[in-house]
C-alpha cells in the first residue's frame, strides 16, 4: 500500500449513504467504486457507507467532520483466502506498521460468508499471528501482539473467500460525541439526528423547532450545524496512537476548524412535555457546550406556536413501538398535523415515523420528499413537508 494513499472506507447507518456522500464532497473528499459493496451485508456489520482514496489527513477530516458517519476505518488490504496457511501468510505482508507497534494489545473483529473459513475465532487466531509474524520479519525479534477488549480494532471480513482487512480510526462509534451522558425514552442517535436536519436542508439560516425533543439530541446538533461546530473536536480518537500519526497536520485540522466557529444567528428550540425529558435535554446542550444557542421548555404539543420568522420543524414523535406500544397515538399526530397546518404557513416540517397510519394522521398534504433509515432496529420513514 503506498503510505502517501490510503482507501477509507466511512460506514454510516442504512440510508444515510448519499447524505454522507454529500458530506465528502463539501470536505473535498471523492468516492471510489467498493467491490465489497456487492457483498451481503453480515450479521452485525455496519451496513452502508462510503469509499474514499485519500491521505492520512483525510482519515482525521473525515473523523472531526462528517456528521452522519459511524466509522471510519482504513483498508489495509483484500486478498484470496481460501485456506488457514493462505491467510496468515498474506496478512502477514500487509503494512501493519503503519498502524501498530510490536507488542500492541489489538481487538479482533471477524465476519465470515460463504467462505471455507468460516470459523470467526480461528480466523481472529491467525490474523493476529500474522501481525507478530510481520514484525517478527521486521525487527528479528519475536512479537507477543495480544488480544484485548481495550486494543486497536482491526476489523477482518470474509466473504465468498474474499478477506478484506481495515484498521479502525475512530475508537468509540462517531455518534459518541460526548454530550449525551443522559437520555430521555427511545433515544435518537446523533449521527442519525443530523441526518435528518441535512436531509431537510436546514443550515442554521433560519429558525428551528423539535416539539417533541427528547433528551435534545436534534437541537443540540442544530446547534453544531449552525455553529460550524465539527462533531469530534471535544473527543478522542484511536488514529493519534498510530505510530504514523501526524501531531502537527492534526493540530492544524483542530485549530482551523476553531477558527470556522461562528455564533448561530437564528434561534433553536425543542419542546417536550416530559419535564425530565426536558432537563436532559438543558444538561446534554450544557455539555455540548450549546445551552446559550439550544433553548428547551416543557410545553404540550397543544402550545406549540410559530415564530415571526419561517423555518424548520424537524422531529422524531413517539410511534408507539419503543416508547408505548399500546398507547394510541392518532389524535397526537392529527392535533401535530392541525397546528402545523394551520400556524406553520412557510415552514418546511421533517417528521420520523415508523407507521404510514400514523404519518396520515397528520393529515398533511403529500410530503416533497421522504427518506427510509433504521432507528433503534425499526425501519422508518422521514418524510418532508413544504407548508
Amino acid at each position: 500500500m503506498d503510505a502517501s494513499k490510503y482507501r477509507i472506507f466511512v460506514s454510516c447507518a442504512p440510508g444515510v449513504e448519499s447524505i454522507l456522500n454529500s458530506e465528502c464532497v463539501a470536505l473535498g473528499l471523492s468516492s471510489i467504486p467498493d467491490d465489497s459493496s456487492k457483498s451481503p451485508t453480515l450479521p452485525n456489520e455496519e451496513p452502508g457507507g462510503v469509499l474514499l482514496e485519500g491521505k492520512l489527513e483525510d482519515v482525521f477530516k473525515c473523523n472531526l467532520h462528517l456528521r452522519t458517519a459511524s466509522r471510519v476505518s482504513v483498508r489495509l488490504g483484500e486478498f484470496y483466502a481460501a485456506a488457514f496457511s493462505e491467510l496468515r501468510k498474506k496478512a502477514s505482508r500487509l503494512s501493519w506498521e503503519h498502524f501498530l507497534v510490536p507488542g500492541q494489545a489489538v481487538k479482533l473483529s471477524v465476519t465470515c460468508h460463504k467462505s471455507k473459513l468460516y470459523h470467526s475465532d480461528a480466523v481472529a487466531e491467525r490474523v493476529l499471528g500474522a501481525i507478530n509474524d510481520h514484525f517478527a520479519a521486521l525487527t528479528n525479534k519475536k512479537s507477543t501482539c495480544k488480544l484485548s477488549d481495550d486494543g486497536q480494532l482491526i476489523l477482518v471480513r470474509l466473504v465468498n473467500n474474499q478477506c478484506t482487512i481495515s484498521v479502525d480510526s475512530s475508537g468509540n462509534l462517531l455518534h459518541k460525541r460526548g454530550y449525551r451522558q443522559e437520555t430521555a425514552k427511545a433515544p435518537l442517535r446523533e449521527t442519525l439526528a443530523s441526518a435528518l436536519l441535512l436531509a431537510a436542508g436546514y443550515d442554521g439560516s433560519l429558525p428551528l423547532i423539535d416539539p417533541f425533543c427528547g433528551s435534545g439530541t436534534i437541537p443540540i446538533e442544530a446547534a453544531l450545524i449552525a455553529g460550524h461546530i465539527p462533531p469530534g473536536i471535544a473527543r478522542e480518537f484511536a488514529f493519534t496512537h498510530w505510530p504514523n500519526f501526524d501531531p502537527a497536520a492534526w493540530g492544524a485540522l483542530l485549530q482551523a476548524a476553531r477558527k470556522g466557529i461562528t455564533p448561530p444567528s437564528q434561534p433553536i428550540f425543542g419542546y417536550d412535555r416530559d419535564a425530565g425529558a426536558v432537563k436532559i435535554a438543558a444538561s446534554n446542550a450544557a455539555r455540548a457546550g450549546q445551552k446559550d444557542i439550544a433553548s428547551f421548555r416543557q410545553q404540550p404539543i397543544s402550545e406549540l406556536q410559530a415564530l415571526n420568522t419561517p423555518g424548520w420543524i424537524v422531529t422524531n414523535p413517539p410511534y408507539g413501538v419503543r416508547v408505548n406500544s399500546n398507547k394510541d397515538l392518532r389524535d397526537l399526530y392529527a392535533r401535530f398535523g392541525s397546528i402545523i397546518l394551520n400556524s406553520f404557513n412557510g415552514w418546511q416540517v421533517g417528521v420520523l415515523c415508523n407507521d404510514p397510519v400514523l404519518a396520515g394522521n397528520l393529515g398533511l398534504p403529500a410530503p416533497d420528499s421522504e427518506w427510509r433509515f433504521i432507528n433503534g432496529g425499526i425501519p422508518v420513514k422521514f418524510q418532508i413537508y413544504k407548508i
